[in-house]
């Protein structure tokens, strides 16, 4: 009797989790899946090129801006580990980048993400078109003011 009421237990716990880890991968997918859908480009370029965009704006955004954007988008620290590594490359491009940087603030910004974009096989052309999917979601799941808040750190 006892054992059938432990195993009952721990079958429902196991249910619990299992459905909070699917609704929670089910909310991480809601941006890959519209970038996906709309734009062609597999999982990988989608969370990829989503986190290159988020880690640039959490760079270029106090704390509180951009905990207002990362509140908006479920599983957001998935996709900015999964964007490709840009400021280890102390190679010429990095030289560059950083003189960019100095002179003009917003080259700078579409140098490193033209440089993400290039690393998981899309051109910078797709960088245009990831833009406004992205507003587009950010600004249905935190509103307008929220989706303002990211689109001035892309400009």
């Amino acid at each position: 009797m006892k054992k059938s009421i432990l195993m009952m237990s721990v079958t429902f716990v196991l249910g619990i989790m299992i459905n909070v880890n699917s609704a929670a991968l089910a909310a991480d997918l809601g941006l890959v899946k519209s970038l996906t859908s709309k734009l062609g480009v597999t999982d990988e370029q989608a969370t990829g090129g989503s986190g290159a965009i988020f880690n640039m704006a959490k760079q270029n955004l106090s704390k509180s801006k951009f905990a207002q954007i990362a509140k908006a988008v479920p599983g957001i620290d998935k996709m900015m580990k999964a964007a490709p590594k840009t400021e280890s490359d102390n190679g010429m491009l990095g030289s560059a980048s950083s003189l960019i940087e100095k002179d003009a603030p917003a080259l700078s910004k579409v140098a490193s993400l033209t440089n993400s974009f290039s690393k998981l096989g899309m051109n910078a052309d797709m960088l245009d078109k990831f833009t406004p999917v992205i507003l587009d979601y950010v600004k249905s799941k935190g509103g307008d003011k929220t989706m303002k808040v990211l689109q001035a750190v892309l400009q």
